[in-house]
């Protein structure tokens, strides 16, 4: 056995030592897909993420924003990952994308944001706030589709390109897809821009405003 494949082995048995096995035979099972295994508890699944060592991302880190809000929410939304305040609060959104948002939510939706639930696409910032890799973002799906099982919200808006792409595998940019109301598992999908965007394109603001109307209109 090759030096890579050895550690390609060790890293899967790091995956499922995380999410509970003690042994395992076979191999085929995808890491990125929910298992069976993974805690039922919102309290249980965090624990788990705050110790990950799933990726490279762990290395960088200073907190993992493993996600916040009301476990019964009607509204989930879904961002890229933590930013540089995120990383060092430990919570999603707290920076002037967050605050843009907080705004969305409650002067558009007429709800309070911490009545709603806020996760990330990947739990651990990405150096220099760039995009996520295919690898870290399928090492911390697993943790995202348990949130949304909590959960179980209505409607899950999809903040920008890479939230959208890895929560229903569609290459499509989001300017093409934004708009639409989209059948997802037992719920509705929004997708939407990002409010970091939306800070660098105010004439994009129109649309999004657009986009939280239909997600006012089906609650």
């Amino acid at each position: 056995m090759s030096k890579l494949e050895t550690l390609k082995m060790l890293q899967e048995l790091y995956i499922y030592r995380s999410f509970g096995f003690t042994y395992y035979k076979k191999r085929e099972i995808a890491p990125q897909k929910p298992s069976a295994s993974i805690p039922n508890s919102m309290d249980e699944l965090k624990k788990n993420s705050l110790g990950c060592l799933l990726c490279n991302l762990c290395k960088t880190r200073k907190n993992v924003v493993f996600g916040e809000g009301n476990l019964h929410a009607k509204v989930m939304f879904v961002g890229e990952g933590p930013g540089a305040n995120e990383d060092m609060q430990g919570r999603p959104f707290v920076g002037k994308a967050g605050e843009l948002l907080t705004r969305m939510i409650e002067n558009v939706l007429n709800i309070k944001r911490r009545d709603t639930y806020i996760a990330n696409i990947v739990k651990c910032r990405p150096p220099e706030n760039r995009v996520p890799t295919p690898e870290e973002a399928n090492m911390c799906k697993p943790y995202l589709f348990k949130q949304i099982e909590i959960v179980a919200p209505q409607i899950i808006v999809a903040l920008g390109n890479t939230s959208y792409r890895y929560l229903t595998g569609d290459e499509r940019g989001i300017t093409k897809v934004r708009g639409e109301i989209i059948d997802y598992k037992n719920a509705k999908l929004i997708p939407t821009f990002h409010p970091s965007y939306l800070l660098r394109n105010e004439s994009a603001k129109k649309e999004a405003y657009q986009d939280m109307l239909r997600v006012r209109a089906l609650l």
